[in-house]
């Protein structure tokens, strides 16, 4: 009986700010080894990163490696196109998702799972600003109750 090791390196944050989630898939990424070391060293940058579905494969762009401080010669791009990897019929379910509805695919977090790095993506809809104050609302008034059962406690 084996047990799975998870260790998360970055979350983007702004996601679920911007975006409503419906779904969420773990997809394996293809990476150069200064990105892993980069990586391990937690050197990850969502900004603006998203995936998108061509010829069949999803390619996640503009994610924010930076370069590995050790590695001379032979350093990675810090925002090359970098290939995730699912199941087919995974993937023809999200592109046709995404053809529909107009969906849009976001990386949600990266993380280690045994030893392979991992990549969260989520299929969400752009929230409209009126939905984004309802969240902040929502948190706020959370927030205040936490507080409220902490002093009862005491």
């Amino acid at each position: 009986m084996t047990s799975e090791y998870i260790k998360i390196i970055a979350t983007n944050k702004k996601a679920r700010h911007n975006y409503a989630i419906e779904s969420e898939y773990e997809a394996g990424i293809v990476l150069v080894g200064t990105e892993v070391k980069a990586i391990r060293e937690g050197r990850v940058s969502f900004q603006d990163a998203y995936a998108d579905i061509k010829n069949g494969e999803i390619f996640l762009r503009q994610l924010h490696i930076s370069p590995y401080k050790y590695a001379y010669n032979s350093n990675h791009e810090s925002l090359r196109t970098r290939k995730l990897l699912l199941h087919r019929y995974e993937i023809k379910k999200l592109r046709s998702k995404i053809k529909e509805r107009g969906y849009t695919l976001v990386p949600l977090q990266i993380y280690f799972k045994n030893e392979n790095i991992k990549v969260k993506i989520g299929l969400g809809r752009g929230k409209k600003l009126y939905d984004k104050r309802q969240s902040i609302k929502q948190k706020d008034m959370k927030r205040d109750l936490d507080r409220e059962r902490k002093k009862q406690s005491y």
